[in-house]
């Protein structure tokens, strides 16, 4: 017997011995009739449906109890996350020589690369993180998939600061639209809107003709670019320099938004909706807890009620004992 149909069977077996109770405690009540209700011998006819009710209550009792036992408590942190509440982030970095030029960072100190660290690590500190899967994508001439679905963010910070991804390239020109691709085949059987991807780059990049449509699981795409965006400096037998106009570019390409991280982070703004904890919702148990707690309520109150309504309402007739001299005296009154 599973969890679903448990409970159904206790409360049809707590309602059917409740009934039965309750018809036995009939047939007893009246020969008592006319001790109880005056000379008539019988209550208001509304009475005739309280044995019914309590039983249809002592029944909901028996399934809400049982089915909120059997529920999982909802958790901020739950063991297991289910997969259609996830956020699921993309970073797409690129590892290209370029990156390791020293113009970056608000006094120009940084490479390329240790800005980009820099703006990740700030990125990573607002994004409720036991919320978020991360996977890492290096971007030189082709792509890597260097992590996918992590969620220690550890192993993303060693990525971002230690790892030497160049490495595992072959020497050549820049392709950041290859790794988009790959991003977006990597989302492509994500759910919708649950992914959000981050390319950082400087822009010194063969542009992207072949650029793919983003899949629905990608929502929000955000493009920073890092290095001065003004000065440049030689390398591969050319100035390179942030190229912004390029980043903004793919940015429009992507749907998404550009930013010049060179010297300041990620705008809070564009990180509102990473930043927010959702309450998770157990799909599984959706209604039937609802259900269960508004079931609990009202029968236990209706179970509580029942005696005063009785004792108030359920006859017409009423006693009255009056004191005369030192013996007692019962009348009888009536009430319409």
């Amino acid at each position: 017997m599973d969890a679903l149909t448990e409970p159904f069977v206790v409360a049809w077996l707590a309602g059917l011995l409740a009934l039965l109770a309750e018809t036995l405690h009939l047939k007893r009540s009246k020969k008592l009739g006319r001790l109880a209700f005056g000379p008539a011998s019988r209550p208001r006819n509304w009475t005739y449906a309280a044995p019914v009710l309590r039983a249809v209550c002592l029944g909901g009792l028996a399934w809400s109890m049982l089915t909120l036992w059997n529920i999982e408590p909802r958790s901020d942190t739950p063991a297991e996350i289910p997969g259609s509440q996830l956020r699921r982030i993309i970073l797409a970095l690129d590892v290209s020589p370029s990156m390791q030029l020293r113009d970056a960072g608000p006094d120009g100190g940084l490479s390329r690369r240790e800005r980009a660290s820099e703006v990740l690590e700030s990125l990573l500190s607002r994004i409720a993180a036991d919320q978020a899967r991360y996977s890492v994508i290096a971007a030189y001439n082709g792509s890597q998939r260097v992590v996918e679905g992590v969620q220690d963010l550890e192993v993303i910070r060693n990525i971002l600061n230690d790892l030497p991804m160049d490495y595992a390239f072959k020497a050549g020109k820049t392709r950041l639209d290859v790794a988009i691709n790959d991003a977006a085949a990597l989302a492509h059987d994500w759910p919708k809107g649950s992914a959000t991807l981050i390319v950082v780059s400087d822009g010194d990049a063969i542009p992207g003709q072949g650029l793919e449509s983003l899949p629905p699981s990608i929502a929000q795409t955000l493009v920073a670019g890092v290095g001065d965006s003004r000065a440049g400096l030689f390398i591969d037998g050319h100035q390179s320099r942030q190229n912004a106009a390029a980043l903004r570019s793919l940015a429009r390409r992507l749907r998404g938004e550009y930013y010049d991280v060179n010297e300041k982070h990620l705008p809070s703004a564009a990180l509102q909706s990473l930043a927010k904890s959702i309450p998770f919702v157990d799909e599984a148990a959706m209604g039937r807890r609802e259900i269960a707690i508004t079931l609990l309520l009202g029968c236990g109150a209706l179970l509580a009620l029942l005696p005063v309504l009785l004792e108030l309402f359920g006859s017409a007739w009423r006693p009255v004992v009056t004191g005369k001299g030192d013996g007692l005296t019962v009348k009888e009154r009536h009430h319409a």
